[in-house]
This record gives structure tokens, sequence and C-alpha cells, in this order.
């Protein structure tokens, strides 16, 4: 599973057959998000969530999602550094990606690795995003279940208000709550959700954690979870929503390979090179460029515009 998931980060050639191979073993993980500011405890939340989880003998594949290093291209943070308690437990993988340039909180690549996961069989797959704030909404395109991590002291509530957060949480983790102040904190959320309370089907619960000494709360926020994951399934919600993203999935897919489409040729020497030239001088607009540059990629792949 690593050196797959190795591949699959890397852009190796083999990519695509893989994930064509593991394609039909999939569909069979729970994923769970979990998301927050920087600092909000999230790595050692999930490690409390993941011992939870494990008193089951169910399997998790963690995929931790960190800034990355401008030397190297790599995850700054260590995974098993954050999680090692669970480090050699051979029911738990943990897999830190660097986000590579990608915002939105997780890296190009995250939901492709969650499908190897999925395919080898784990349980459960707990994806932490990098931490960077209100940007931070990819995950709601991948998580069955997003849970958001706030805390007392650091103006959590009222980025709240001001980001899209509230509509990406399934279930908020007021965490370091035996800090002073995650009280309020808590409250002001039931308070933002009364005031949206007609507008939700499903209201997000508030739960209290702390991973100090014996984890309070732990137990209570995976029950929370569960229950919203019992509400999808109940509704016929859960379904619908793979459904789509599998739709959604396709288009990105095609969108991806144009892409790549359109690099190659501008990569080539000859009249698309000729053609930018044309638009540095201002001897061309960039739009007409474009369009004749799409004219020649169309042609040259044997596509039809009309289609």
């Amino acid at each position: 599973m690593a050196r797959i998931i190795s591949f699959i980060e890397n852009e190796m050639p083999e990519k695509d057959e893989l994930l064509k191979k593991l394609y039909p073993k999939t569909g069979r993980s729970y994923i769970l998000g979990v998301t927050g500011s920087p600092g909000a405890g999230k790595s050692s939340l999930v490690d409390r969530l993941v011992s939870e989880i494990r008193k089951r003998k169910e399997t998790i594949g963690i995929i931790a999602v960190d800034p990355t290093s401008p030397f190297t291209g790599g995850a700054i943070l260590g995974d098993r550094i954050r999680m090692n308690e669970h480090a050699l437990d051979k029911g738990v993988f943990i897999r830190s990606m660097g986000t590579r340039g990608s915002l939105g909180g997780l890296a190009k690549t995250t939901k492709e690795v969650a499908k190897v996961m999925d395919a080898f069989g784990m349980d459960w797959i707990i994806i932490e995003t990098v931490g960077v704030g209100q940007a931070e909404l990819d995950i709601m395109y991948i998580a069955d279940t997003t849970v958001v991590v706030l805390t007392p002291g650091a103006g959590d509530s009222i980025q709240t208000m001001k980001a899209g957060i509230m509509e990406i949480a399934d279930v908020f983790a007021v965490n370091k709550s035996d800090m002073p102040g995650s009280d309020g904190v808590a409250a002001e959320i039931e308070l933002m959700l009364d005031l949206q309370d007609d507008h939700i089907k499903w209201r997000p619960p508030v739960v209290k954690t702390s991973t100090l000494n014996k984890g309070e709360g732990i137990g209570e926020l995976l029950v929370a979870v569960e229950k919203h994951r019992s509400y999808l399934i109940e509704k016929g919600i859960f379904l619908e929503r793979r459904k789509e993203r599998a739709k959604s999935e396709a288009l990105d897919i095609v969108n991806y390979q144009w892409q790549r489409l359109v690099r190659q040729q501008l990569n080539l020497p000859g009249r698309v090179n000729q053609l930018l030239e044309k638009v540095a001088s201002r001897e061309m607009d960039p739009y007409s460029a474009a369009a004749l540059i799409l004219e020649w990629i169309i042609a040259d792949s044997g596509l039809k515009k009309n289609n």
C-alpha cells in the first residue's frame, strides 16, 4: 500500500492503471474528515479517536495533510512523531502528505490516496487537513462526516462566523476543554446553530473534548460521528452523495487529463510558442491566441469541437 501511494503522489506513469485495478474494491470505507485552525489539537484528537475506534477491532487509514517543505517537497511534520502510539499497530496505517502548493487544506492526490486505503480494506479513513483557516473547505467533497475542531482563547468563534465552516461541519469538537472559555465557545456555536435551525435538516452536535489524561469527550465525539453516519444512511443521503461524488470525480479526471494535454502542447517548440510570443509582444490579444491553441489541440487530438 505504501508503494502504491508513493506512485500516486509522484504522478508515476503507472498511476492510472493502478487506480483502475483498485477501483472495483473501493466504496466500503467510511471517510471522516477532521479540520480546523492550526494549533487546535487536531492530531492529538485524531490520535485519541483512533484509540477509541481500535477498541472495536476496526482498521483505520490516516491521511495527515501537512505543509510542504520548500526544500524537499515532502511533509514538514512527521506522521509517526505525532501519533507514535499507533505507529506499530498493524490495524492502523498512517501517511503524511505535503500539500505541494494545493489550497483548500488537502493535497491534490488526497482523494486518490484515500481510494488506495479503501481498496486495501480499511474500515475507516481519517483525513486530517493542513489547518489553513477559512479556505479549508475541500474536505467536504471527500469526507462522509466532517468534524470541525475549535479551541477556546483562539478567536475561533469569530472565525466560525466569518468562514463557511458552519456549512461544512457535521460535528463540532470544542477541543482543549480543560482550558478556560470552552463553555463560552460551545455556547456561541449553539447560538449560531439556533439561528440556522430552520435551514438545516441535521443539527451538528457540539462536543467538548480534551486529549489530556483520560481523554474527556472522545467517546462522545465518536458517538456523535456514528449518529451522523446513521442519519445519512437512514435518509438515503449517504448513497446519493457517493453517486454525485463519483460523477464529479469522472469530470475532475477529464479536466485533469485535458490540462495535461494542454501542458504537453505548450512544452512543444513550434506554433504554440510562436503564438505566445505574439501575445507577449502585443501583436495578438490573449483571447484570440487561447481560442487558436484550443482549436489546434482539438484537431491534433482527433476530437470534434461539437462534442
